[in-house]
């Protein structure tokens, strides 16, 4: 509804209620995201048209600069990260997610804050976060790119929320990409059965 993929949500009761271990409850977050932002972005289609979308591919490719370099470095990351680190960087994210949810509601499209090649390099930067943050918690990190592009691009927040599911989408992607290295793949059967033991290699 609002271009966030709810893994922010899902996350937490993959590990306490199915009893994942940390990296494990990560990517299988990051493969039920991709199908669900795969799912959304055609559906918002009846309220923001691919046209729409493509006509601001500017901006998208100014995120992705970023966000696709973030997702292959938060995914290394995790891949070397002890559980026990994993789970304390998990638990700081989730309440920084859980602030920005509660307090950025009152979000305003407004005019851009930066211009020309300022804006580029704050849109790379916002993207590099953003995709860090997705790989290690295995979201899809709408909850940033969503205030990123209306603050920072001064996006109407309808077109904002499908804006990110198409940023998103590539960027998880690429972390997926970089946990199957790992032949952390295995834990797709997990997301299809939640009773078989994943075979990722944990710290």
């Amino acid at each position: 509804m609002i271009g966030l993929g709810g893994a922010e949500f899902r996350l937490p009761l993959l590990i306490s209620l199915f009893r994942f271990q940390g990296l494990e409850a990560v990517i299988l977050n990051k493969a039920t995201s991709l199908v669900v932002v795969a799912t959304a972005l055609p559906f918002r289609a009846s309220t923001v048209s691919f046209a729409e979308i493509g006509a601001q591919w500017p901006i998208i490719v100014n995120l992705l600069a970023g966000s696709l370099i973030g997702a292959w470095v938060g995914a290394e990351w995790a891949s070397r990260l002890k559980s026990e680190t994993l789970y304390r960087v998990i638990a700081v994210l989730l309440v920084v997610i859980a602030a920005i949810l509660l307090l950025a509601h009152d979000t305003a499209t407004s005019a851009p804050p930066f211009t020309n090649w300022i804006q580029v390099v704050a849109g790379i930067l916002a993207g590099f976060i953003t995709g860090v943050i997705a790989s290690l918690l295995g979201v899809a990190g709408g909850e940033f790119l969503i205030p990123t592009l209306v603050l920072l691009f001064g996006a109407d927040i309808k077109l904002a929320g499908s804006l990110s599911l198409a940023v998103s989408l590539p960027t998880m992607l690429v972390g997926f990409a970089r946990y199957s290295r790992d032949h952390c793949h295995s834990t797709l059967v997990g997301w299809v059965a939640l009773s078989v033991t994943p075979r990722c290699r944990v710290p």
